[in-house]
């Protein structure tokens, strides 16, 4: 899906700042990830501290075409700008910069992420320290933040290394021609902006990755997934954290009528696959005359020997989509959603809501398309700087996420309306240190 489209209006000079990822990715929180994750330098003379072999690490993602000492040459100036660099160092060699790395690990950036990429449009978590840039278009339905879950894969090197650890897809004459990891990550639907992610080999499932995300979600976010990570297990840990639900079902799903809403829509249950016989057919009794699910009292067999919940109550929302694959017929959409009340969403506004989960696509071309470039694999030849390249890269895409969800909140527009590519050519720019006289913008 292109990020382009006609008619944009300019990012203002003032909007743009000259090293915008130190800007984003503050020392203050790159010190504590180094602190956090017990990797600091022994040595205080050293011309690689942690701290700037991971700002090299992020421009490693913003300049991918360039290699490891023209883009420490590249942003040296703006390290230097904002005090994370001595002028009296040299630039460091490739050799220099891989064993930095290397000292720094996988973990480090992982919890960078979790420090300085959080919500983009409205009020950020109590554990992010950032400042959101306030409300973008497209990103809240009602009092609840839209966001999406997907995933996609990124190719690596073939080095024995990452293909131990992190595997191939398909085998034999099958077999992909590159290790390829595996990502999935909550994005804000309005901004684009991805603030959870989990990386895995190539074998570890869509869903097992996803499953470690439901955990985070929040009472004030909506979750819109596609029916490929529908199952019991993921539907009850996301419900449990309190947030709001809106899912596509799989076509096999057993959607039985609890009762029919006065919007059209219906209620429908839930129930864990283990639970069959008699005692499916009494929750299912229970639910069509109203008792309390919630209730281990009123209805006992609705939890299990644990006091866990085997039944949830849903709202069912049925549409058609008049010739999808332009052959002639349409397409049955079924989703469901906790949002039970008709009152606090209608039919039309979830079924909006849901196809705003096409906007994580247009994140993962943004980050696997203009940032990386079409078909690129990635440098690093050793997983544990595999994982360090891939959560450098979603860094980088917040960055300028953030960048173009402030231009439009400015503007009061969409965040579609600026161009992904313009900022970060823009960046690109502004990030070498060369730049003192203000960019023209993102026109």
């Amino acid at each position: 899906m292109s990020v382009d489209v006609v008619d944009r209006p300019a990012v203002r000079s003032d909007q743009v700042t000259l090293g915008v990822l130190i800007s984003q990715v503050s020392r203050e929180e790159v010190d504590a990830a180094v602190e956090v994750c017990g990797v600091r330098e022994k040595r205080s003379d050293g011309r690689l501290p942690a701290h700037v072999t991971a700002y090299l690490t992020l421009g490693l993602a913003l300049f991918p075409d360039d290699d490891y000492t023209e883009v420490a040459s590249r942003v040296t100036g703006s390290l230097d700008r904002f005090g994370c660099w001595s002028a009296g160092w040299s630039v460091p060699t490739s050799s220099a910069i891989t064993q930095a790395r290397k000292r720094l690990g996988r973990q480090v950036f992982a919890e960078v992420f979790e420090r300085t990429c959080g919500p983009v449009a409205g009020e950020a978590g109590p554990h992010v320290q950032v400042a959101a840039l306030g409300t973008a278009r497209g990103s809240f339905l009602r009092r609840w933040r839209l966001l999406a879950i997907d995933g996609f894969e990124v190719d690596l090197p073939d080095s024995d290394e990452n293909a131990a650890e992190l595997g191939y897809a398909g085998s034999g004459e099958n077999r992909s021609a590159f290790p390829k990891a595996r990502v999935v990550a909550l994005a804000e639907c309005g901004t684009h902006a991805f603030v959870a992610a989990e990386i895995g080999g190539y074998a570890v499932g869509e869903k097992t990755l996803a499953q470690r995300l439901y955990p985070r979600l929040r009472s004030d976010e909506l979750l819109t997934a596609d029916r490929g990570f529908y199952s019991w297990q993921a539907w009850d840990a996301a419900q449990a954290t309190g947030a709001a639900l809106l899912w596509r079902t799989p076509n096999q799903l057993d959607l039985p009528v609890v009762k029919v809403l006065s919007d059209g829509t219906y209620l429908t249950v839930l129930i864990k696959p283990t639970v069959r016989g008699g005692r499916r057919e009494r929750l299912l009794a229970a639910a069509r005359g109203e008792a309390d699910l919630t209730d281990i009292n009123t209805v006992p067999d609705a939890f299990d020997d644990q006091g866990l919940p085997v039944v949830h109550l849903a709202r069912v929302v049925e549409y058609d989509v008049p010739d999808r694959v332009g052959n002639g017929t349409g397409e049955l959409i079924a989703l469901i959603t906790t949002i039970i009340d008709p009152a606090d969403a209608r039919a039309d506004e979830l079924a909006a809501a849901y196809h705003e989960r096409w906007e994580e696509e247009t994140a993962n071309d943004q980050l696997k398309t203009h940032l990386r470039g079409p078909g690129r694999v990635l440098r690093s030849r050793l997983p544990d700087l595999a994982h360090q390249e891939i959560w450098a890269y979603l860094i980088v895409h917040h960055a300028i996420s953030a960048l173009t969800a402030k231009a439009s909140a400015a503007a009061d527009l969409d965040p579609d309306r600026i161009s992904f590519t313009k900022a970060l050519r823009l960046i690109r720019r502004t990030a070498t240190g060369t730049a003192d006289i203000p960019p023209s913008g993102l026109d």
